[in-house]
């Protein structure tokens, strides 16, 4: 039975909204026991991110063997497949060439960091959320306090711009990998879940959202406002995720990571929310492979970055968006400093 379960998001729902931090703890042991690590350190980090105290134990005895299950390949694999080999060629078309990684990766580095306030203020807003430039700041000084100010505690806003805080700082640890010379897909694979929880866990403290929020992938359907994409089934999502990733360590040519992984995480749409924060962060993962700058999607062209994502998920039109793209990209060549 546990091994067949594809990813611990459902299970994790059970155990957050229950706080069954014992059953938690025994779940990681036996995926651990059955060599499956990945389910075994997501059900951990969840836990911990909401608050529960567990504590890894094998609830199997010593002399218990278990066997492997092969899985059929699910239809939204191959239709990943053929959307990405179909659309990678005008994307590489459409981009200029890359820089190659950066000689000078602290400098980079440093130019990740400067560019925070601005990538914090654009993302949230295309979001909706209304923040300020002050309050981007004031949240990365640490001018944040929801033990003492009631404001800090309540504020979706708040609460928002300091979840980007502590998310960014994880991301721009998976970017100094890459340029350091890592693989971008496995380390987005591996660090993805990471980001998603230090976006949202301080909504869980504040009892804003509940705790089965932090669990993982979606577990039903969803729509997006103002746009004609149906994202597929909650079911394929732990068949496309995987599959995505895989696409992403196969592919050789760093533009058509950057924009071909933005858009299909958002086709798949893998998350309650958030999804659109976490698409730009890979993003800008990827654009590292490349050493391409970290590179901002302005609130003032939502409209237009939309309208390009819906040409490529509805008409599959991967033109307009990598156009887009690589507008903005040259854009920061253009400005920004990179440490070549």
């Amino acid at each position: 039975m546990l091994a067949g379960i594809r990813d611990a998001s459902d299970l994790l729902r059970r155990l957050l909204d229950g706080g069954h931090s014992a059953i938690a703890g025994r779940l990681a042991g036996a995926f651990r026991r059955i060599g499956r690590a990945e389910p075994a350190d997501d059900i951990l980090r969840a836990m911990k991110a909401a608050g529960y105290d567990v504590r890894e134990s094998d609830p199997f005895v010593p002399q218990q063997a278990f066997g492997v299950l092969s899985h059929a390949v699910a239809p939204i694999v191959g239709r990943l497949q053929a959307m990405w080999e179909a659309s990678r060629r005008p994307v590489i078309a459409a981009f200029p060439d890359p820089p190659g990684l950066p000689r000078d990766r602290d400098a980079y580095l440093r130019a990740v960091d400067g560019i925070y306030r601005s990538d914090a203020y654009h993302s949230l807003s295309i979001e909706g959320y209304r923040v300020t430039a002050d309050l981007v700041e004031r949240v990365r000084l640490g001018n944040w306090s929801p033990e003492s100010h009631e404001a800090d505690r309540q504020s979706r806003d708040a609460l928002a711009a300091r979840g980007y805080w502590q998310a960014f700082q994880l991301v721009r640890e998976t970017v100094g990998e890459v340029v350091a010379g890592g693989d971008p897909g496995g380390l987005v694979r591996a660090a993805h879940r990471n980001w998603y929880l230090e976006l949202f866990q301080l909504f869980v403290a504040a009892g804003l959202i509940a705790a089965s929020a932090l669990a993982g992938y979606r577990s039903s359907a969803v729509f997006l406002r103002g746009s004609g994409h149906v994202p597929p089934r909650w079911e394929t999502v732990r068949d496309a995720m995987p599959a995505l990733f895989e696409l992403l360590e196969n592919e050789t040519e760093p533009s058509a990571r950057a924009v071909l992984g933005h858009w299909l995480f958002g086709y798949i749409h893998p998350y309650p929310d958030g999804n659109g924060r976490m698409a730009r962060f890979l993003m800008n993962v990827m654009l590292a492979s490349g050493g391409y700058p970290w590179t901002v999607i302005r609130v003032e062209d939502r409209d237009d970055y939309l309208a390009t994502l819906d040409a490529a998920s509805i008409g599959m039109d991967i033109e307009p968006f990598a156009g887009f793209v690589a507008q903005r990209v040259r854009w920061s060549l253009e400005r920004l400093p990179m440490g070549t």
